[in-house]
């Protein structure tokens, strides 16, 4: 009955995502990153030094990708994030831009 409980316990230490709020680089992945796992232009990050595609926000939802001086595909702007890593991607809960 012990090794139950301490293997139900593991197991749910491991399935428990833990999400903190980090501050990070974020732009678009293809053109600011150089991801290629992806054709298009689409929202990552970058900490730690390696870049991660964003699942839960949009490139988009933050105005014009395009835009010469704020939009992600011409800019790296630096973002708070809360969220975990899934394997290559990041799951992102929400996203506050800092500039």
């Amino acid at each position: 009955m012990k090794n139950i409980v301490l293997i139900f316990a593991l197991i749910l230490s491991i399935s428990c995502k833990t999400e903190e709020k980090q501050t990070v680089e974020m732009s678009c992945g293809q053109c600011q990153f150089g991801l290629t796992s992806q054709d298009g232009c689409d929202l990552a990050i970058r900490m730690d030094g390696k870049a991660y595609f964003v699942d839960g926000a949009d490139i988009d939802d933050f105005g014009d990708a395009h835009d010469k001086n704020t939009g992600f595909c011409e800019a790296i702007r630096k973002a708070e994030v809360t969220g975990h890593l899934e394997g290559d991607r990041f799951m992102v809960t929400s996203v506050e831009l800092l500039d």
